[in-house]
């Protein structure tokens, strides 16, 4: 009986262990405000002028934002600007579907001022921000260092 007892605890704990690791658990990427960037990722990217405005208000929020949140993620959310402008302009096309949804979504979720924690909010409106940015780069990453390799190689061609 102690031996079955100890094992679901066990179980338990570590289901729980596992929980906290998800990264949908993270409020943020639970909000209205999430779901609602990825609508909008959608409708950006069917439509080219609307992914012109997207990367134009994202390039000037991102140069507006304290970098402290965003930690080691601060380079890729600059790669994902640059990705969506070469992606924009037909310079590069090498990102799936899926990946090029999702960074789109982070953009959206950047630009929008009324998004988990409201960007007004003293010292934590970009928390949220930051976190829905870090859970996309680990999703894309692979793609986004892709991206920088292209970039690379097509730089050194250049000269």
């Amino acid at each position: 009986m102690t031996k079955k007892r100890a094992t679901k605890s066990k179980a338990r704990l570590t289901r729980k262990n596992r929980e906290e690791h998800v990264p949908y658990r993270k409020p943020a990427l639970r909000s209205e405000a999430f779901a609602r960037a990825l609508i909008n990722a959608k409708s950006c990217i069917d439509d080219s002028g609307g992914l012109q405005g997207l990367f134009n208000e994202a390039a000037r929020k991102a140069a507006a934002v304290p970098r402290e949140p965003f930690k080691e993620c601060w380079p890729y959310l600059q790669t994902m600007l640059r990705l969506v402008r070469a992606h924009h302009r037909g310079e590069y096309d090498q990102v799936s579907n899926d990946a090029f949804l999702w960074i789109v979504a982070a953009l959206n979720y950047l630009v929008d001022p009324f998004d988990f924690i409201p960007d007004k909010t003293p010292f934590l409106g970009f928390v949220d921000d930051a976190a829905v940015i870090e859970f996309v780069v680990d999703r894309t990453r692979q793609t986004l260092d892709d991206f920088m390799t292209w970039e690379t190689a097509r730089a050194g061609a250049a000269l």
